[in-house]
């Protein structure tokens, strides 16, 4: 069972020394969340609460994702990066492809792309991406990533982006993982069709299999069974070994351990993040090595 730490929430100074702590403990990796803003206004419903309403404003931190992936991965030299989720139909393709192409070299391909639709109505607006095609744009933005981080010449006619001929370089040395989020009907289709994994978005336990079976089912229609396919489902129940060894059998191959606005005071210091990851790794992951 992979083990990922979420690092959203923090302070952009506290990620490197959080990493190489993540990485000292035995975790898989780390994940960042990603948002460009937030409105004022938010008139947009948050899809994974009851009352529509986020658990988080416009105080909250939300680092650039690839920036600070690109700081963790220069001071580590073990440990995964990857997002959860990034709001990629918001993006234009040859942009992102650019970006994690480099960012693949420079950390010696220890980065994933972990992608979801988005919600917030407001970023795409503020700009200029219509909202309501987000989805169809998601599915045509992954086979462009796709045939853009392949190297050599490259053009695409869709029907959201249109280019000639052109070769993008560096090209990652490895095929760069793609890993869908959410929990929408869409999503997963998304996630069995075109994904290398899928991203749940806090699970209960009891809801999980199902998630897996359905998943299989989709990666099955797709002709894909065979194919390798990462799940990461965080989980809204504390850690537990028995637990997530159940789930592994029922298919989930990766976990994560809560932010630590979830577990620490709000005021809690760097050297306390740094302590919980450490206990974490000795009561935790060293009873999965």
């Amino acid at each position: 069972m992979k083990v990922w730490q979420v690092l959203s929430f923090n302070e952009p100074e506290q990620l490197v020394p959080l990493a190489q702590a993540a990485e000292a403990a035995g975790f898989h990796g780390v994940l960042l969340s990603d948002h460009l803003f937030y409105p004022e206004q938010l008139r947009s419903q948050y899809p994974y609460s009851p009352d529509g309403k986020p658990g988080f404003d416009g105080a909250t931190l939300f680092p650039e994702v690839w920036t600070s992936i690109a700081a963790m991965a220069s001071a580590t030299t073990r440990i995964h990066f990857s997002t959860l989720v990034y709001v990629l139909p918001l993006r234009h393709p040859l942009e992102v492809a650019k970006t994690l192409a480099t960012l693949s070299r420079l950390a010696g391909g220890r980065v994933a792309l972990g992608c979801g639709a988005g919600w917030i109505q407001e970023e795409f607006d503020q700009l200029g991406v219509d909202f309501k095609t987000r989805g169809a744009r998601f599915d045509e933005m992954l086979g462009v990533l796709r045939a853009l981080w392949r190297g050599g010449m490259v053009e695409h006619h869709g029907r959201f982006f249109d280019f000639d001929r052109l070769q993008m370089s560096p090209a990652p040395r490895a095929p760069l993982p793609i890993y869908v989020g959410g929990v929408s009907p869409p999503a997963l289709r998304r996630a069995a069709r075109l994904g290398d994994g899928w991203m749940g978005t806090g699970q209960d336990p009891a809801e999980v299999p199902a998630l897996l079976a359905r998943l299989r089912e989709l990666r099955a229609a797709a002709g894909r069974a065979s194919e390798p396919f990462e799940t990461i489902v965080p989980l809204v129940t504390p850690p537990d070994l028995d637990v997530w060894r159940r789930l592994g059998e029922a298919g989930m191959t990766a976990t994560t351990a809560w932010p630590f606005s979830y577990t620490l005071p709000p005021d809690a210091t760097l050297a306390q993040k740094r302590d919980s990851l450490l206990r974490f790794g000795d009561s935790i992951l060293a009873k999965l090595r």
